[in-house]
Formats: structure tokens, C-alpha cells, sequence
């Protein structure tokens, strides 16, 4: 039996590359918000579309599944009824184009996580595909425990990149700046109080 491999993380810069989802109901429609987002050149195929894909303004072709319709595409979704689906993984796999099949793992090379996304900040959960609802409650707890005001770390660990390249600091050498930067920003804050501030969970200090 084959002992199955780790999945290999990664997030996709698709801009302005052609990306075609085959299936017109609303699983379908529910990829296209976060793929517009992303600034992928989208092209839906099916034979019936629902409203909610018609009102998104993509590229639609409404006729069944063919190969072609992969041509020059980057990746691939597959929101359509499992033998279409099947045919989808079969053509993108020739083509050597990851196809996502939505609740359908065994016609998948790509598996979609739970996301978070604020402040700059994209926190991504996998279960492998075999459990997306735990994927989705994993998720609703990170954005519940994220800081509040993330967008400080954000804007610090840009800032502290821009002098690490200045002054060739090297990898292992960064997270600990970091954290010490960070941890600053609470020490500057309950100087400015002149009292004692704990933060909240959406809050913490960082630990050295």
C-alpha cells in the first residue's frame, strides 16, 4: 500500500492568468470571489450557469466539459458532478495544470484550506482534504485569536525587512529582532499609560 506524502504548502500568485472553473451551480460561484480577488483572468464552463456566476462578469462559456477548454490555463476547478470532474483531473493532469476538486479529493492534486485574511496577513488550514468543515471551525478560532492590531506587526515586520536587507542581517538572526521589536510596542505602551497593561486576547504579548 502506498503511504500517502505530505502536502507542500503554497500560495499562488494568479494574476492575470487564466484560471477556469468547470461547473455553474453556487459551489461553483462561491470560488469566484476569492479568485477574483486574487486577479485571475476567470472562465467559467457549463452548460447551465446559476445568476450568481452570470452577475459576477467572467468570461462564461455555457456548453459541456471539452479538453480544449484547459488550454493555456494555469490551474483549474472543478465544481461539476464527479464524471466530469474525473474528466477535468484526467485532462489537467496531462497537461501537468493543478486542478482543485471541489469535495472531491480523489480527482484533486490541489486542496483548498480554511483561510484567514487580515491586516496583510493570510493564515492558511488543511486537513489534507479529508475534513473541510474542521478546516472551516480551525479557522473561525485563528481569526478569534489573531491580535487585534495586527496591522502593527505587519507594518513593523516591513519596516525591520527593509533594514535586515540594509544591513545584511541574516535569517536566523530575524525572528528574534522581530520579537523583541514587537514585544516593544507593548513596553512603549504601558510607559505611555503609566500603568500596568495586560493585553487581551486579541492582544498578547509575545513570550522571549
Amino acid at each position: 500500500m502506498e503511504i500517502s506524502k505530505a502536502l507542500f504548502p503554497a500560495f499562488l500568485k494568479l494574476q492575470g492568468r487564466r484560471v477556469v472553473i468547470v461547473g455553474g451551480g453556487p459551489v461553483a460561484a462561491s470560488k469566484l470571489a476569492s479568485l477574483q480577488a486574487a486577479g485571475a483572468d476567470l472562465v467559467v464552463v457549463a452548460p447551465d450557469v446559476c445568476d450568481a456566476i452570470l452577475a459576477a462578469g467572467v468570461a462564461v462559456l455555457e456548453k459541456p466539459f471539452d479538453p480544449s477548454d484547459l488550454d493555456g490555463a494555469w490551474f483549474v476547478v472543478a465544481a461539476a458532478p464527479p464524471d466530469v470532474n474525473r474528466q477535468v483531473a484526467e485532462e489537467a493532469e496531462r497537461r501537468h495544470v493543478f486542478v482543485n476538486a471541489v469535495d472531491d479529493p480523489a480527482n484533486a492534486s490541489v486542496y483548498l484550506g480554511g483561510v484567514v485574511r487580515r491586516d496583510g496577513v493570510t493564515v492558511a488550514i488543511s486537513t489534507d482534504g479529508a475534513a473541510p468543515a474542521l478546516a472551516g471551525l480551525l479557522r473561525e478560532a485563528l481569526d478569534f485569536m489573531l491580535p487585534g492590531d495586527l496591522a502593527l506587526w505587519s507594518a513593523r515586520a516591513r519596516e525591520l525587512r527593509a533594514s535586515w536587507r540594509e544591513r545584511g542581517v541574516p535569517m536566523d538572526a530575524r525572528r528574534p529582532e522581530l520579537l523583541e521589536a514587537l514585544n516593544a510596542l507593548y513596553e512603549s505602551r504601558r510607559s505611555n499609560a503609566g500603568v500596568s497593561v495586560t493585553p487581551d486576547i486579541r492582544q498578547p504579548e509575545l513570550v522571549k
